[in-house]
This record gives C-alpha cells, structure tokens and sequence, in this order.
C-alpha cells in the first residue's frame, strides 16, 4: 500500500527554513518511505508532537498516519525539534 504524503503548514515553514541540500535529503527520504513508513519509523514517547519519527541524519521528521496519509508535523534539527 503506498502512502500519500501530506504536510501541515507548520511543517512547511519548518522545511523552508532548512538549507537546500538537507531539503534535497529528507525529500528524498521521505519518498522512499512512502509504500511502508513503519519499517524505518521509531514510535515516540511523548505523544503530543506527535506519533511517530524518522531520523535524517541530524534532523527529525514527526508525524501521524491517518488512514492512507502520513502526516507530516514538524521537521527540524534534533536539537531544537523536541523542545517547542
């Protein structure tokens, strides 16, 4: 089954505010994860960002599945992702 990939508006402010190459590589990433975003997602702990997470190198990619779409919520340095 392949997901569809959807991005809420703070996570496009997010993705705009990144250099161009790391928007290159957590594009990428997230088209390859797209027909099974499990297999290489870790579950979070604290639930109020969100459910799960990818890890891009030093970056984070929160988000949902709701039925047939993955829900993009935040991306952003694994620094500062956890702590807004």
């Amino acid at each position: 089954m392949k997901y569809r990939l959807v991005y809420t508006h703070r996570a496009i402010r997010d993705i705009d505010a990144l250099d161009t190459s790391i928007k290159q590589r957590i594009g990428k990433t997230l088209l390859r994860n797209e027909s099974d975003p499990l297999q290489h997602a870790e579950p979070l702990k604290q639930s109020e960002l969100g459910s799960y997470r990818f890890r891009i190198g030093d970056y984070r990619v929160v988000f949902d599945i709701e039925g047939d779409e993955i829900v993009i919520l935040r991306v952003g340095h694994r620094r500062d992702i956890y702590r807004r």
